[in-house]
């Protein structure tokens, strides 16, 4: 074996992995190679031979591990620890919880190594070394660290004790519940500015509530650029630990009917001719949205910093300033640095407009922790407060929709949706290159609905990097958004146990697996679930390895399951009692066909137009198909005795009608799934979806707005007729 391939094995890269077809697709060297180089490895003879020894031979040297878990639900905790072979010495160790943590208080120990007996034993280096089992006290859940000295020497590690399984479903709601799935950008209102705001957000909210729906399911809010508003996927944030500010609603703001200034532009004819135009646009117009937006929230900061640092300032900006700082401590330097993070992104952006993120800077810029960096900050401080204050605003925004739902009965609340990672140029990998992989990118291997594979553009973490770390890049982003959701989905969950990674320069079908500590992370998942009472869904769909989805459902968390996805391989339908009760049932997701599209075969109209066939005789061989899945489709209904037969819809030519969209609902409203979700797009009866993958600009994707307006939603004819079935079917 290769020294290339001996590293590539000791971090975890697979040597092959199965193809959807069957077919075994072996790594290539190239590409394990460039994705080491990637990693931080060199290559060279004398350096490959000292990795490999020392990750062969790391629990021995090192102490302690990086970071160990303890379960919870054990009796009796230990943790391991390494040391050269010695007579009699004295260790002292402790236990502290987390900075700021309630959980407890710092527990000390002694012992003397020669009373302990070793578990193994080896010999590196003409050094022969011991390993022992410490015993641990029995702790709270939560995060601590665990220290061990003797002498002048010490070592420390993370220290976790986390639960088995997450806050459940059943433990939010005894019954079955329902709710909606919305792209939030795609809202429709009289007050909105073209496209939809945490208000339309709140009115969603309480028009759903009203309805008995028990969730509220939305696109994912991570942040994404504000001085290059054209990059639109939700799903290639510059960060998931912080909010997008095109959500903020501007006239929400606490002084904007104070501002002057504010009031006067938002009231002049060029302005108002502005945010008709982009309310009038049939497609989300982001980067006008942006320019309404951002020169308010400019002149609301500007009146907002005056007054705070006024010495006569009214109790409507003390309050204001009181809340603001109190928010900037309680996010303290990871709020600083983001905020240093747009500060810079905007400057540089502003002197070369082809600027679009932190490899694009000086050198001196590109480190978070540079003497050019903190420079920066002193001499930009008020704009980086600026920055803060969007934070501040949108957290406020969304924090209010977050308690409606509880003060509105809803049972779940809000689900929002956490990306599978996070685009190479922005914050969260300029932050912390060490946890990051620079130049690779997730992605996914060929299947039936790719066949020449999708590369994301989302740059890894690096696994070995994230366990030195404790596992807290994972935990801040799941702390992020679990503190305003009642449920959390994770998008392909899998890449927390395996990722597809696509080398630099590589194709999308030359990817490597690589394996992650899949066990500590769904103890991590758990910890953070219980300590926000929200339910988690793993989004597992696609090509997960066998027993996965009764791995993650064994974890508490709540498996994906979708109608299109859901047959047996003669092309029946499954018939919804197949569903565990474990999971989430819905007809479509934001990378589907709705069931209109699909029903019309408006998706293989798109995949023919975009050239996504790898040949004429397959896109045809989906034709032809599609007829006899839509006969498929009405017998299972039938079976169930969901449909009235004498409103089914025309099969061919196929004509799509409402008793079709109830129909479907009412099906998935028989399966054990504690959840079922249904799609604006859907209950609205849209053709078209809302994102291809493996496209970009070919087709509207993130861009669409709904038919209907949020003040026109709840007298929709086929809204009114689903509600009312579904109320039925899984009452309140």
């Amino acid at each position: 074996m290769s020294l290339i391939e001996q590293l590539a094995n000791l971090v975890g890269f697979h040597t092959s992995y199965t193809g959807t077809f069957g077919d075994k697709v072996h790594a290539k060297d190239p590409a394990k190679r460039a994705l080491l180089q990637a990693m931080g490895f060199e290559l060279d003879e004398e350096s490959l031979i000292k990795s490999i020894s020392y990750l062969n031979n790391s629990q021995w040297i090192d102490i302690l591990p990086v970071v160990h878990i303890a379960k919870l639900e054990e009796q009796q905790h230990a943790i391991k620890i390494s040391l050269p072979k010695i007579g009699s010495l004295l260790l002292n160790w402790k236990v502290t919880p987390e900075v700021g943590s309630k959980v407890g208080h710092e527990v000390v120990g002694v012992f003397n190594i020669a009373d302990m007996q070793a578990i193994a034993e080896t010999t590196i280096d003409e050094t022969q070394y011991c390993q022992y089992l410490l015993h641990l006290p029995v702790l709270e859940q939560g995060y601590y660290q665990f220290t061990i000295s003797f002498g002048e020497a010490h070592a420390s590690c993370s220290l976790i004790y986390a639960p088995k399984t997450c806050f459940s479903a059943q433990e939010a709601s005894v019954n079955k519940v329902w709710g909606y799935t919305a792209q939030l950008y795609s809202l429709r209102s009289e007050n909105n500015w073209g496209m939809g705001d945490f208000t339309d957000l709140s009115n969603l909210v309480e028009k759903s509530a009203q309805q008995q729906a028990a969730t509220i399911g939305l696109n994912p809010l991570h942040p994404l650029y504000q001085h290059n508003p054209a990059h639109r996927s939700p799903y290639s944030p510059s960060s998931r630990c912080f909010l997008n500010p095109l959500y903020i609603d501007v006239t929400k703001v606490q002084n904007f009917q104070r501002c002057t200034l504010a009031q006067e532009k938002v009231n002049s004819d060029i302005f108002q001719q502005g945010i008709a135009n982009a309310k009038a646009s049939n497609l989300v117009d982001y980067p006008a949205v942006a320019k309404l937006k951002f020169e308010i929230t400019e002149l609301l900061f500007e009146d907002f910093y005056q007054n705070m640092t006024s010495t006569s300032k009214n109790e409507c900006y003390k309050n204001m300033s009181d809340e603001f700082e109190h928010f900037k401590q309680a996010n303290g330097t990871d709020l600083q640095r983001f905020a240093t993070f747009d500060a810079l992104y905007e400057y540089f952006h502003l002197a070369d407009e082809n600027s679009y993120g932190w490899p694009d800077w000086p050198t001196n810029f590109q480190d978070p922790d540079s003497e050019e960096v903190h420079k920066f900050k002193l001499s930009h401080a008020k704009r980086i407060d600026y920055f803060c204050f969007l934070q501040w605003l949108a957290h406020q925004q969304l924090s209010a929709v977050s308690q409606q739902t509880i003060d509105k009965d809803m049972a779940i609340g809000l689900y929002l949706d956490l990306a599978v990672g996070c685009d190479g140029s922005g914050f969260d990998v300029w932050s912390d290159k060490e946890v990051y992989v620079a130049g690779a990118s997730i992605g996914a291997p060929p299947d039936g609905m790719n066949p020449l594979g999708q590369n994301w553009g989302l740059t890894p973490m690096n696994p070995v990097a994230l366990q030195k770390q404790g596992y807290q890049p994972l935990v801040k982003a799941l702390r992020s958004s679990m503190q305003y959701a009642g449920a959390l989905r994770i998008d392909h969950i899998l890449g927390l146990m395996r990722q597809y990674w696509v080398a630099p320069g590589m194709e999308a079908n030359e990817g490597v697996y690589i394996s992650f500590p899949w066990d500590d992370i769904l103890r991590i998942i758990a910890l953070e679930s219980r300590r926000n009472n929200c339910v988690v869904i793993g989004e597992d769909l696609g090509n997960v390895p066998e027993g996965f989805s009764e791995t993650i459902q064994n974890a508490g968390l709540l498996s994906f399951k979708v109608l299109f996805f859901e047959r047996w391989e003669s092309g029946l339908f499954k018939r919804p009692d197949n569903f565990p009760p474990q999971s989430i049932v819905t007809i479509a997701t934001h990378d589907t066909a709705t069931l209109s599209g699909w029903w019309q075969g408006r998706d293989l109209q798109w995949r023919e137009q975009l050239n996504l066939y790898p040949n004429d005789e397959a896109g045809q061989a989906d034709r032809n198909a599609r007829t006899s899945e839509r006969e498929n489709l009405i017998a299972a209904l039938e079976d169930l005795q969901v449909i009235d037969m004498s409103k089914a819809p025309q099969i061919a030519p196929a004509q799509m009608n409402t008793e079709l969209s109830i129909s479907v609902q009412k099906y998935l409203a028989l399966s054990p799934s504690h959840i079922q979700l249904i799609p604006l797009e859907d209950v609205l009866e849209i053709s078209e979806q809302v994102n291809i993958p493996g496209t970009i600009d070919e087709h509207p994707n993130w861009l669409q707005k709904l038919p209907v307006s949020l003040e026109d939603f709840s007298e929709t004819n086929s809204v009114q007729e689903i509600t009312q079935a579904m109320n039925i079917a899984r009452p309140k």
